[in-house]
């Protein structure tokens, strides 16, 4: 699924430009209305300041938030005509506009304004312009501050939703790979030093598990997120006889929050989605540097496709793994927006402060770098050609196969720590001739244990040292395959928790 943009927000209007011009970045605009046309203007004589506008409108990017504030103000709208707050045919009024504006802002047909600020704003605006003063009936029994925060909750739990059905595909790519590569050898590395040979599948399942993981770190974020701050008003609640419950169930929200003023004031939810998109992008980076190593000349483990690769300007040689280095940086501007929200919120007193609309552009900037990496990785990570011959070489001149030969003589009686000593002593032989392990002639293993027989050249051979780990999770070929089995069954799978990509809209009757 791909991210949820909204096809409006790139239009706005003001006096000197008309409808559809974007006024430049920091651009104040050019017609300050008269204070009373300011929805919130009923306390001021005089006009704002337009560098107040440009500093305070967050319309540029929470424009964005335009499907989930109509869901919010359908099912507001609603509770508030089956609750006798406004009379039936005045909800029924609001509820058809309200389909209208979504319907327009589906079709990109909507214009905004910095004066009004916010997406909250410019859409009561927009109604009532559409259908008159009953427009102005849809704000009873509620703040902005309710409202903003009903949006973003429906916005993470929407997007949490979106990203583990891109993990999925990314999975199922590792586990495509995986399957073609139960018995391919390769090194595997601790300190990036070769230390025991390991099946490649068994290396690529390692991801797939750690993927798993996040899948349930969103689905927390989904879970924190699915529940609705709507009838916390300002902070202290409302004295109209609202029905909150009956608004999150439209909504298809679990319940809502104990307290009116933790309702307002809570942004835990984007910061465990931010949390959940930095364990995932940290992820991402480990799987992408891998990637860059095995490409590089001096490892040669794997061929990247050409359309996932890039050239040089002046080399003609070279085959660039961008899309993985890439990968790799970009985790770093996701954390950047976990610590930055982390900052904003670490000082804020209760309940709602204007600090709280730093909360969106990270939260934004996260979903669409996670949604664009996620994108372009599973296609890449499914096309990887895996030079099988190559890592088995770089098995066989390496002394991996180390551990096998001490495993050998604790199951022929010595003691494990002799054993790692004995074969430490065969390595440094080995190594000082140039030669492997199974290069060493019998009467040179003899020398250092009378307990080595030839069989230990059927032990050091790296396909059946592999074979061999057949300890739960470990790298032997048959435990592998009951792996991929399990794996297999996690992703594809039923889901327990899972929630609709999209949040159920209220139609009003």
């Amino acid at each position: 699924m791909q991210a949820e943009r909204p096809k409006t927000g790139d239009r706005f209007e003001d006096a000197s430009a008309g409808a559809g011009a974007v006024p430049p970045a920091g651009a104040a605009p050019d017609r300050a209305d008269a204070p009373n046309a300011r929805l919130w203007g009923g306390r001021f004589e005089a006009e704002t300041d337009p560098r107040v506008h440009a500093l305070n409108a967050s319309i540029p990017f929470d424009r964005r938030l335009v499907r989930e504030d109509l869901e919010g103000s359908l099912a507001h709208a609603t509770m508030l005509g089956e609750t006798g707050i406004i009379a039936p045919e005045d909800a029924e009024a609001i509820i058809a506009g309200l389909k209208a504006l979504l319907a327009d802002a589906e079709a990109g047909r909507l214009s905004f304004r910095l004066e009004d600020e916010d997406i909250h704003m410019n859409l009561e605006r927009l109604l009532l312009e559409r259908i008159g003063p009953v427009g102005g009936k849809l704000h009873t029994a509620r703040s902005r501050n309710d409202q903003v925060a009903l949006d973003l909750h429906l916005f993470v739990r929407r997007q949490a939703e979106a990203v583990v059905e891109k993990i999925r595909t990314l999975q199922r790519a590792l586990l495509h790979q995986a399957e073609a590569h139960v018995e391919t050898i390769l090194p595997g590395y601790t300190h990036l030093k070769r230390a025991q040979p390991v099946s490649l599948a068994h290396h690529l399942l390692a991801y797939v598990w750690m993927l798993e993981r996040d899948v349930r770190r969103f689905r927390a974020a989904q879970t924190a997120a699915d529940v609705s701050p709507l009838g916390a008003g300002a902070l202290a609640g409302t004295t109209h006889p609202i029905d909150p419950h009956r608004t999150a169930a439209l909504l298809g929200l679990a319940g809502i929050y104990p307290n009116s003023i933790d309702a307002v004031s809570d942004r835990d939810f984007a910061l465990d989605f931010l949390y959940a998109a930095s364990m995932l992008m940290m992820h991402l980076s480990r799987l992408g540097e891998e990637i860059v190593l095995w490409a590089s000349d001096e490892f040669g483990f794997v061929e990247l496709p050409d359309a996932f690769a890039t050239g040089s300007s002046i080399m003609p040689q070279k085959k660039n793994p961008d899309v993985f280095e890439l990968t790799r940086a970009k985790s770093g501007r996701v954390f950047g927006h976990l610590f930055a929200l982390l900052t904003v919120l670490k000082g804020l007193p209760l309940a709602y402060n204007k600090d709280l609309q730093e909360d969106k552009e990270g939260l934004f900037d996260t979903v669409d770098t996670v949604h664009r990496v996620l994108d372009v990785l599973a296609p890449a990570v499914e096309t990887l050609r895996f030079r099988s011959e190559a890592m088995l070489r770089a098995v066989r001149e390496s002394y991996a196969n180390a551990t096998e030969l001490a495993d050998y003589l604790v199951r022929k009686g010595m003691p494990f720590r002799d054993a790692h000593a004995a074969a430490g002593r065969l390595v440094r032989l080995a190594a000082d001739r140039g030669v492997p392990l199974e290069g060493l002639p019998l009467e040179d293993f003899k020398a250092v244990s009378p307990l080595i027989g030839p069989d230990v050249y059927a032990v050091l051979d790296p396909v059946e040292a592999v074979r061999r780990r057949t300890s739960p999770g470990g790298t032997g070929f048959d435990e592998v395959r009951r792996q991929l089995a399990q794996a297999r069954q996690a992703v594809d799978g039923p889901a327990p928790g899972a929630f609709p990509a999209g949040a159920p809209v209220a139609d009003g009757r």
